[in-house]
């Protein structure tokens, strides 16, 4: 299994948090986190602007779909409250992230992780613009009505160095009884 097959231990720990119902992994690659998701009963969405690697994300209950979410003027492809889970990692465009969380339904929940200022000195992303600031996915899940389930901001090892920030949130309607914290 290649670094890039690997599932976040960041998503494997959270994802059982998932209430039933479909989750977009969003700007999936070769759909790790999909297969992860739909090995775990949920419909998928796999969006990835990639065709090619978006094709390796491909397999049972899992839809794919190739769309450059970057794109000037680029309407946000999806409805409002439609995922019961949102999966991101290693990706950041500001401009999405309010659109992506209304799709998130009532009881969702969002699984976040990706670089952070200071990721520089690991190598690449170094451009400010695809790196978190300090304590800015606090800051969102705040703006946005989620109550945070759990967040790391620091330096990870594996599977190579690099400065991420993660973060589980899940909206309002989420039932605390049901956020069981599996262990580490």
């Amino acid at each position: 299994m290649s670094m890039s097959d690997q599932i976040s231990p960041w998503v494997r720990r959270y994802a059982p948090l998932v209430p039933g119902g479909a989750v977009l992994d969003l700007a999936c690659g070769s759909g790790r986190h999909s297969r992860h998701m739909a090995a775990l009963g949920h419909e998928v969405v796999a969006v990835d602007r990639d065709a090619t690697a978006l094709a390796a994300a491909a397999g049972p209950g899992i839809t794919t779909s190739a769309i450059d979410l970057e794109e000037e003027g680029a309407p946000w492809p999806f409805g409002p409250h439609r995922f019961a889970g949102i999966v991101v990692t290693n990706y950041l465009h500001r401009p999405l992230i309010a659109d992506m969380l209304a799709s998130l339904a009532p009881n969702g929940v969002l699984i976040y992780e990706t670089f952070a200022d200071g990721n520089a000195q690991f190598g690449k992303p170094s451009n400010p613009a695809f790196l978190l600031q300090a304590g800015e996915l606090l800051e969102l899940a705040r703006e946005h009505g989620l109550r945070v389930v759990a967040f790391e901001d620091g330096v990870i090892a594996e599977p190579k160095a690099a400065m991420v920030q993660r973060l589980c949130a899940v909206k309002p309607d989420f039932p605390r009884e049901a956020a069981l914290l599996p262990p580490f």
